[in-house]
């Protein structure tokens, strides 16, 4: 096998083309560079995304009831909205399904998802037999894209790359739970078996190594980056304010509560510096957490909640091409990575956005010295937090540098600091080309 023109690659990626989906941006934007590399791309999908019809895209079905109607309630709502309609078709649908998924809970206690796999699997062989692949590559997200990677493999022959986006098995941990062991046993499916296999953090590769080492050299660490989303950075003008913008979901173990005590503390030892900051939330539902502590803040009045961005028809942009132009917009952009031992092995990908927006980036890093590395040796701040560090001091440091980001922008002001990201979806499929010649050429380069 080798990288030159005329290769096929089958790709498996349960999310595709899904406005907003980190998911689904990892592999969707590399498309351009494997079809400039030459390679002819076959997509296996769910249906979730929008259909791509620049290349061969199959969209598939989830072969089991869970699953089926997890899709339909996207389709749906894409097609209907969120009203009356949209609820009694989906009531309609699910009155027959509901036995049938009683039993597969039953026996499959586990992620909607799973049955994909065998959709995808049963479509990749039929796909294979009328002209045979080059490579599988598996990319989730859904742990069902790497059992149907590995199915196709055992079955075709053809070589198999797997790709895993956040850690299948927690750190620390030993998987209890239906979903964790069959999480583990995915991850045990990829070290022994993958031909490459990619994580995107060192320590998610390194913890691999430990379960399983049989990996060896296989096992690959990538940053997937993203490329410069504008052709010309939209123009920056501060406000009558300081904003400070915080772009993506949010959870109960990655919540604002860190930022909300940081305002309060600052509020109390310079209210003049604080009456100036707000906080603008930008993605999914406030998480209950976030909710809780902003009801009985006394700086909630500061705080403002923007919700989801959507596809706007009239000006024609997509949800993520309007919130990177609000990225741009924002004084300061704020990275709340979370509070939990996976983040050990994780970096948020709206990393990869910020870097490219050339404004200040805040960051909060639990326990993650890659991520804060990356981040300070391109000139920005991080608030280290984790095992051996209280909320308390996280809130101080926090504090310490929204009130120096305050100070900055009334005397100098925050301008640009010019610097392009060095993380690049063209720098991550150049090392998987290398890696996947690496295999044809039999050694492990």
């Amino acid at each position: 096998m080798s990288t030159s023109p005329g290769q096929r690659w089958l790709i498996l990626a349960h999310a595709f083309n899904m406005d907003g989906r980190a998911a689904s941006q990892t592999i969707t934007d590399k498309i351009p560079h494997l079809r400039a590399a030459g390679i002819e791309v076959v997509v296996l999908s769910g249906v979730s995304g929008s259909h791509d019809r620049q290349f061969e895209h199959h969209q598939l079905w989830p072969a089991g009831p869970a699953g089926f109607r997890f899709e339909l309630r996207h389709v749906l709502r894409r097609r209907l909205g969120s009203g009356a309609m949209y609820r009694g078709v989906m009531v309609l649908a699910s009155l027959p399904l509901l036995p049938f998924m009683f039993v597969e809970k039953l026996l499959r206690p586990i992620e909607s998802s799973w049955s994909w796999w065998l959709s995808a699997y049963l479509k990749g062989r039929w796909l294979a037999r009328q002209r045979p692949f080059d490579l599988i590559y598996s990319t989730g997200g859904a742990f069902a894209a790497h059992l149907a990677g590995r199915a196709l493999q055992r079955a075709t022959g053809t070589p198999w790359l797997a790709e895993v986006h956040d850690p299948l098995v927690m750190p620390g941990s030993t998987p209890r739970t239906p979903q964790e062991k069959m999480q583990a046993r995915v991850e045990g499916l990829i070290c022994t078996h993958a031909d490459v296999a990619i994580w995107f953090t060192e320590q998610a590769l390194h913890s691999a190594r430990l379960r399983h080492p049989q990996l060896g050299e296989r096992g690959k660490m990538m940053i997937p980056g993203i490329d410069a989303p504008f052709k010309q950075l939209p123009p920056y003008q501060a406000g009558a304010s300081l904003v400070v913008g915080h772009f993506g979901s949010l959870s109960t173990t990655r919540n604002l509560v860190p930022f909300i005590e940081a305002l309060e503390l600052l509020s109390q030892l310079r209210a003049e510096l604080a009456a100036v900051i707000h906080l603008q939330v930008t993605g999914g539902p406030l998480d209950a957490v976030s909710a809780s502590k902003m009801a009985n803040s006394s700086v909630r009045h500061a705080i403002h909640h923007l919700g989801r961005i959507e596809a706007d028809p009239a000006s024609g942009l997509s949800g993520r091409e309007q919130i990177l132009n609000r990225m741009r917009a924002v004084d300061v952009l704020l990275l709340l990575h979370g509070q939990e031992p996976i983040c050990e092995e994780y970096i948020p990908s709206k990393l990869y956005e910020y870097l490219w927006m050339q404004r200040p980036i805040l960051a909060v890093v639990y326990d993650n010295p890659q991520m804060a590395r990356m981040i300070r040796d391109e000139g920005h701040r991080v608030i280290d937090a984790g095992q051996g560090i209280s909320n308390d001091q996280v809130a101080r440091e926090l504090s310490i540098a929204l009130e120096n980001y305050v100070v900055d922008w009334t005397t100098q002001g925050l301008a640009d600091n010019g610097r392009d990201s060095p993380y690049t979806t063209g720098a991550a499929v150049g090392s998987q080309l290398g890696w996947v010649r690496g295999v044809a050429l039999g050694d492990d380069r």
